[in-house]
């Protein structure tokens, strides 16, 4: 039986070349569009899932409020990880993590900067990154010990094994190889080159013992079988019984979740990468549904053909269950080898598709999970597909089969048509999430910020010996060909310095907390980022009162209550002074976000960290690099010299939103062939049905141009009816999506237009094809048999 099954099912196949290769096709690139997506997606939710501690591994979060506002942050005090384990039970193990650094490292004559991260002693016990050399519970526990990767290792060693030799950290004091790690998962979302005592960074920074400053992040191991809401209550005020005037919260997140959840508001979980899983999910969802729909239209449409064959069937006792069950077979055969040209599309698309969203994913043909997702895809598409032909064969009426007068009922038709306007409507959602994507990121892309990215660049981590002789630095270089300003700042072009809510002046409420954001910088700031001045002057060595004076912006102003701030008296850090000038508001950091108060002071020579920025003049832009590098080596000996342009920085930050753009730009456009290889064979098979009638009219007078509008115009309005229910939904969805920007486009009615004229001119180029052909037929052989 099933023999015979398989043979009328490939005698189909090959009895209707056309047709056939229109349903593999379409569903083949609809599969293919949904295994990138799924080994897209899982790939998403394996990240930071592969430690063995997975089900005890948590990140501590802060909630800092504000006078009703509330803040959340990773950020902890430097000290919480060593007292927290020592103070809440059902913690076992915690470990200070510090953001990525990049100190130099120097072994004979080979030096560069090198990617790593300041943990504690716990860490490789809490996580499970791999050691190949060296005991991961005792080697951090040195206070200078480096736990460095193969490839720094191979760089600085070559060859030799390097346990137990010394390295040098930033010419300022030597530590000792205690451990050589395996590669990083690509799972992971910390990378690092190594891994150095936390000890060790926490001597040079000693604002990080205090309770009331916050900076590194805090991971922790719960003890097994801890309940997580009984640990989240016994540490919400546990910043408060160290600090009394503490207003912050802490609470756990599971680490596994921090990298697809990281986004906060207001205390609340607010999306973060998940949204994108989501958002493709859906998007695989839909370019596989409009695939089935053209299988279902175009085997329900050809049933007629078929209709002889169920009668007889029927007559000699076929069940209507044996009928449905030949016909969701031929379904999922066809869907069998819909599913090798699928496998075959991906394997061509899949080193393009990585370096887009530089990913690592491959088909893994001896991963027993590959398989199960690819029996899975079949068996889903295969049933959907087939589903309703099988249902509306198999209920065919044998007598009015086999008497020949078999006629599609209105509900019949009404459902093909149903779904051509399904499918034409989520193709309509993806062409318009494409023209709204595209024009939000080419929003933010040309943005005035309200500084010159233009020709800025800077050099990270002005430290060693320039930290004492940046002024001789800056005047050196200014005087170089192509260098129109030289400044420094505690933090680069695209993030604010640091924090505070030691901010006073006259007339304070006091009982309001208020967080400000601060940036320490030197002079020709203002000059050298492009900043414009609403009112007052920059920093200048002619006044000497201006270490304590400040700088404020727009935001600023408005938060502390000054209408016209310049000569008013402000007091930060206990360091009274006056405000200085009024800066325009410019943008730091992402678009996602409001522009933030912002107060700048002049950073004290002896500690100047941070960043020197450097504006070439236009057009000199490699004299500037090189006569930078030139003097940069004269001050810094000893020490790489790398440099970041502030456009290409600011550009990363949406790298994101960029992979999003683009890969709603392929999906749309797959989505819209598809649907059009569907309405192809749909208006080839309307245009056979009617042939006789098309050659009746042609001998009765009618043009080809009445024929071929005769023919279209009930697809096209198809179309038309689609757009207008995709339109409602498609802006409630997009609109949501920009609401996730504080800066952003809006909603205007030509996107819709053009989007349904799109959608109706392809439409129409795809049904006007077979309309013309079947027009321009000679009405003699059409009407030959009459």
């Amino acid at each position: 039986m099933l023999r015979n099954y398989l043979k009328i099912a490939w005698r189909n196949l090959l009895k209707n070349k056309t047709f056939s290769s229109i349903n593999i096709l379409g569903l083949a690139l609809g599969m293919a569009c949904s295994l990138l997506i799924m080994l897209w997606v899982q790939d998403e939710i394996k990240m930071d899932r592969f430690h063995e501690n997975d089900a005890r591994l948590y990140s501590v979060m802060e909630n800092q409020h504000y006078s009703g506002e509330i803040n959340t942050y990773p950020a902890t005090p430097g000290i919480l990880a060593e007292n927290i384990v020592k103070d809440i039970p059902e913690i076992e193990k915690a470990s200070q993590i510090l953001w990525e650094e990049t100190p130099v490292l120097l072994v004979g004559n080979v030096f560069d900067n090198e990617k790593g991260r300041f943990v504690q002693g716990d860490f490789l016990t809490m996580f499970s990154f791999k050691l190949t050399h060296g005991d991961a519970k005792t080697a951090l526990k040195r206070p200078d010990g480096i736990v460095i990767s193969q490839k720094i290792a191979d760089k600085y060693f070559k060859g030799v094994d390097p346990i137990g030799k010394a390295m040098r950290v930033d010419n300022k004091h030597d530590v000792v190889v205690t451990g050589v790690l395996d590669e990083v998962s690509r799972y992971s979302s910390m990378k690092f080159d190594f891994l150095m005592s936390y000890d060790v960074w926490q001597k040079g920074a000693p604002w990080s013992k205090e309770w009331g400053n916050n900076g590194p992040r805090c991971a922790v191991m719960l003890a097994k079988n801890a309940d997580i809401d009984k640990v989240n209550a016994k540490i919400e005020d546990y910043i408060k019984t160290k600090n009394k005037d503490s207003n912050v919260d802490l609470f756990l997140i599971h680490y596994g979740e921090s990298y697809l959840y990281s986004n906060w508001e207001a205390g609340q979980q607010n999306g973060g990468r998940i949204e994108y899983v989501r958002m493709f999910t859906v998007v695989a969802v839909f370019i596989l549904i409009i695939a089935c729909i053209n299988f279902m239209n175009l085997a329900t449409a050809r049933s007629v053909k078929r209709a002889k064959e169920v009668g007889l069937r029927k007559v000699v006792g076929a069940y209507k269950a044996s009928l449905i069950g030949q016909f969701m077979g031929e379904s999922v055969l066809i869907t069998l080898l819909s599913l090798v040209v699928a496998v075959a599309i991906v394997l061509v698309l899949l080193p393009g598709f990585n370096s887009l969203t530089e990913k690592q994913l491959a088909l893994d043909f001896l991963d027993p999970t590959l398989w199960a997702l690819l029996l899975l895809l079949t068996l889903i598409t295969g049933l959907i597909a087939g589903s309703y032909p099988a249902l509306f064969m198999s209920s065919l009426n044998p007598v009015t089969i086999l008497k020949g007068a078999l006629k599609f009922k209105p509900s019949a038709a009404y459902f093909r048509q149903g779904l051509v306007v399904f499918q034409f409507g989520l193709s309509i959602v993806l062409i318009l999430s494409m023209i709204v994507i595209y024009r939000q990121i080419d929003f933010i892309q040309h943005k005035n910020l309200g500084f010159s990215q233009e020709n800025l660049l800077y050099i990270p981590d002005i430290e060693n010996t320039m930290t004492t002789n940046f002024d001789a630095f800056k005047q050196a270089l200014e005087s170089e060909p192509g260098i129109k300003s030289v400044a420094r700042s505690q933090a680069n072009p695209l993030a604010y310095g640091s924090s505070t809510m030691g901010v006073s002046w006259p007339g304070k409420d006091t009982t309001k907390q208020l967080l400000f954001n601060v940036n320490p910088v030197g002079f020709d700031f203002i000059k050298t980022m492009g900043i414009r001045l609403l009112d007052g002057r920059d920093f200048s060595p002619s006044f000497g009162t201006d270490t304590s004076n400040y700088l404020v912006n727009e935001a600023a102003a408005k938060k502390i209550g000054y209408k016209d701030p310049v000569g008013k008296e402000l007091t930060m850090w206990g360091r009274k002074g006056k405000i200085i000038g009024l800066m325009k508001d410019f943008h730091i950091g992402s678009l996602h976000v409001a522009i933030e108060p912002l107060i700048i002071n002049l950073q004290p020579k002896k500690e100047a960290w941070g960043v020197g920025m450097i504006r070439a003049e236009a057009g000199k832009t490699q004299q500037a690099i090189e006569s930078t590098e030139k003097v940069f080596r004269r001050y810094n000996a000893g020490v790489p010299f790398k440099y970041y342009f502030a456009d290409e920085e600011f550009a990363n930050l949406y790298k994101a939103e960029m992979v999003v753009s683009k890969l709603s730009n392929y999906f749309a456009f797959l989505a819209i062939f598809i649907s059009c290889l569907g309405l192809f064979g749909l208006a080839a098979f309307t245009a056979e049905q009617r042939t006789k009638e098309i050659g009746v009219r042609k001998v009765l007078g009618a043009s080809v141009t009445n024929l071929v509008g005769m023919l279209s115009a009930d697809f096209v309005k198809l179309v038309g009816v689609a757009a207008v229910i995709a339109f409602p939904v498609a802006w409630y969805f997009l609109n949501g999506w920009l609401e996730k920007y504080a800066f952003r486009i809006d909603m205007e009615w030509w996107y819709f237009a053009v989007a349904g004229i799109a959608a109706l001119l392809i439409a129409l180029f795809t049904v006007s094809f077979q309309a013309i052909k079947a027009a321009l037929m000679n009405p003699v052989k059409s009407l030959k048999s009459e």
